[in-house]
């Protein structure tokens, strides 16, 4: 894993807005699911897969399907420069984070959260 994530493929990855907040809050949540996101980003399903699609295809995210659900978690395996950077880029930044991570917190704690999108 730690060979195919070089420094290039990592920042081309969250080089998108949509994408490093999608990052950040998995990162933050430790585990999201894509309707969680859609209400966070309040972008559409289709963007929200697509982006989820490519950090998934990058090895930046690892998925798990529960029912029609799919989670997203940072990928296990991630090399610890990697983790680094986000923990770091998730501390320094809250105030550019906190519209997403306010809607996401509306949604209530996960079991509530679960009931109301999941």
């Amino acid at each position: 894993m730690s060979d195919s994530l070089t420094p290039t493929k990592v920042f081309k990855s969250l080089a998108d807005e949509n994408r490093i907040l999608m990052m950040l809050l998995i990162a933050r949540e430790q585990e999201l699911c894509v309707c969680e996101l859609i209400c966070a980003l309040e972008e559409s399903q289709p963007k929200v897969s697509r982006h989820l699609a490519q950090l998934r295809t990058c090895g930046l995210l690892a998925d798990r399907r529960q029912g029609q659900w799919v989670y997203y978690r940072l990928h296990p395996e991630l090399p610890a420069w990697v983790r680094e950077v986000l923990v770091t880029t998730l501390q320094a930044n809250h105030e550019w984070l906190n519209t997403s991570a306010k809607r996401l917190d509306a949604m209530g704690d996960r079991p509530l959260r679960l009931a109301t999108c999941c």
